[in-house]
């Protein structure tokens, strides 16, 4: 045992003393002299945003573009035999969500701490991973890389009069797998669900090089374990991945939105009465008083209702909210059209904008009966919660610890959470990101070493480090 621990040690000290221009020459021989960018070469942009994922002091060896599924494969492979933690991404517009990766490359909790000492960190982008498989138009299914744009495949579906039922943050620049990757569903859970729910079939790389699926390219599917809802929202611990076949919609004929703004108790009234009635919005989302202000709406705290369906049908709809909204003493607007368009654009920039440094952004969660009261005390932030699941998004320009502490209090004292996406490097270093310790950590621990036994993709970013 000794003689084999020193052995490894040995191997270790050779890697990690293996210098960046060696490094690039071998992964140059897997994809390509263009598909290696040695650290000191990447652009400032590219630098700041992987820094914001990563602990201080941690080494970054060089980024990997891969042109093809199975360059990516042999890139992960050789991460895995060289002892290279690795941190996936498209490109990059969530690189900054969840905990900051540490290049630990755990063995067994008995060995050695000088034995866990991982080499460098590469940075795998799947963002040249971009092309449309197959689109197929009377099956409502589309097959994708991972690394397609969203707003890319929204074009394409459209030609076709389809679309796929997210609202993602940063829409123009995120990719489908980083969508899956941070199960970034948005305002349209309330009609289509979540993301998971939208997969048929998925093909990711193993932490080990080798490519697994799961699922299918049809509706109907339910052979073998679904890897499609384990791996959305991994933040890419499991796996890397590669190729999805998604659920689309036809687009919707005609589209408005109502909005209720007022006091805390008659939009309470108002939402439980909408959520309780025959109506068939597509978004239902509650907005703090900031961020109405912000919006130039008014004061108060507001309700924002999307109808989507046939004409007839949405006039109909809008109109019995507008009678429910009149009842209550609340102010309405109605918006169609460009300005339908535009007040969702705004909303979007408003509650994921990244300006300035100390710009916190977080995910929290609350039973649905509870989400008007939340907003109520969180008068001094931009916050937007999804009023049937009571998941949302929170936006401060500053907080302090102590203040996050408390909303993650009064979340919990809700049945919810409060998880830190976006945060200063400080910030993540002395608050737990995540804040979950309930029963199912052990099962996810499980899981990620069955998936990633050498715990070298995206190390200590999902909860509790793992």
């Amino acid at each position: 045992m000794i003689i084999s621990a020193i052995g490894r040690f040995l191997n270790l000290m050779k890697s990690i003393s293996t210098d960046s221009s060696a490094l690039a020459q071998e992964l140059e021989s897997i994809v390509g002299t263009d598909g290696v960018c040695c650290w000191q070469d990447t652009d400032t942009f590219w630098q700041k945003r992987i820094e914001s994922a990563i602990a201080p002091g941690t080494k970054i060896d060089c980024i990997v573009y891969p042109n093809t599924q199975a360059e990516l494969a042999a890139a992960i492979a050789w991460a895995s035999r060289n002892q290279r933690c690795v941190l996936p991404c498209g490109s990059g517009s969530k690189l900054d969500w969840g905990g900051l990766v540490k290049t630990e490359a755990s063995t067994t909790p008995s060995e050695p701490p000088f034995l866990r000492e991982a080499g460098g960190l590469i940075v795998v982008s799947c963002d040249r991973l971009n092309r449309l498989i197959e689109h197929a138009v009377g099956d409502l299914t589309v097959t994708v890389e991972a690394g397609m744009k969203f707003a890319e495949l929204q074009q394409i579906l459209a030609k076709a009069g389809q679309f796929l039922p997210l609202d993602p943050a940063y829409p123009e620049q995120a990719t489908i797998g980083g969508i899956i990757a941070t199960a970034d569903t948005g305002s349209l859970r309330q009609r289509y669900r979540g993301v998971r729910d939208l997969l048929l079939g998925i093909t990711f790389a193993r932490s080990d090089g080798e490519i697994a699926k799961a699922g299918g390219r049809v509706v109907k599917n339910v052979a073998g374990y679904d890897l499609m809802k384990l791996l959305t929202g991994a933040y890419g611990t499991l796996g890397i991945i590669t190729q999805v076949t998604m659920r689309v919609y036809p687009l919707p004929e005609a589209s408005a939105t109502v909005i209720l703004t007022g006091e805390v108790e008659a939009l309470a009234t108002a939402t439980q009465t909408l959520l309780s009635s025959a109506l068939t919005p597509t978004a239902i989302d509650l907005l703090s008083n900031q961020l109405i202000e912000k919006l130039g709406l008014g004061k108060g705290i507001g309700l924002a209702v999307r109808f989507q369906s046939v004409a007839e049908s949405v006039d109909e709809q809008s109109t019995r909210l507008l009678e429910v909204g009149d009842k209550l003493g609340l102010k309405a607007i109605t918006y169609i059209d460009n300005d339908e368009t535009d007040f969702w654009q705004r909303l979007k920039e408003t509650i994921w904008s990244k300006e300035g440094e100390s710009t916190i952004i977080c995910k929290i969660g609350v039973i649905p009966s509870a989400t008007t009261n939340i907003l109520a005390q969180l008068n001094l932030a931009d916050c937007l919660i999804h009023a049937g699941s009571g998941l949302g998004v929170l936006r401060f320009d500053a907080a302090t610890p102590e203040m996050l502490l408390q909303v993650r209090r009064w979340c919990e004292s809700n049945g919810g959470f409060l998880s830190i996406l976006k945060a200063t490097t400080e910030i993540k270093q002395n608050l737990d990101v995540w804040g979950y310790n309930g029963n199912g950590l052990g099962l996810m621990r499980k899981i990620r070493q069955q998936f990633d036994p050498k715990n070298i993709l995206s190390p200590h970013r999902f909860v509790d480090g793992i």
